[in-house]
């Protein structure tokens, strides 16, 4: 699994996803809006930190949706996303948020996201 060690960040493992939206200047305002502070689903917040996610940022350029994970070292991405897409309200906001999504609207969230890869940081 892609993901690097972010030595500058308490030794935490960093992982960048990217995923398109679709083109529609509606749903995306939509999507902002589900995604707001006022909106999002503080049950969505509780069970992504469950799972042992220290912080997720989502950036958005145009269509494009860049994600930012940050976790523990020991973290296991494959075993933390099958608990996640088991607990009591994924299914639901995945199907809210798929609509919007410029991919497969039955796939998980971590089907639906494409991990990145570090190709460049200022090196020591």
């Amino acid at each position: 699994m892609n993901g690097y060690i972010q030595e500058d960040r308490g030794n935490t493992r960093r992982f960048v996803q990217t995923l398109e939206l679709k083109d529609d200047p509606q749903m995306i305002a939509e999507y902002r809006r589900w995604h707001s502070r006022e909106y999002h689903w503080r049950e969505i917040r509780e069970e992504i930190r469950s799972v042992g996610i220290l912080e997720m940022e989502i950036y958005i350029f145009n269509t494009t949706l860049v994600m930012i994970v940050d976790t523990p070292l020991d973290f296991d991405w494959e075993k933390a996303m099958a608990r996640l897409s088991s607990m009591p309200r994924q299914a639901e906001w995945e199907a809210l948020v798929a609509r919007l999504q410029g991919c497969c609207p039955e796939a998980r969230s971590d089907e639906k996201w494409q991990m990145m890869e570090r190709m460049f940081m200022l090196y020591d």
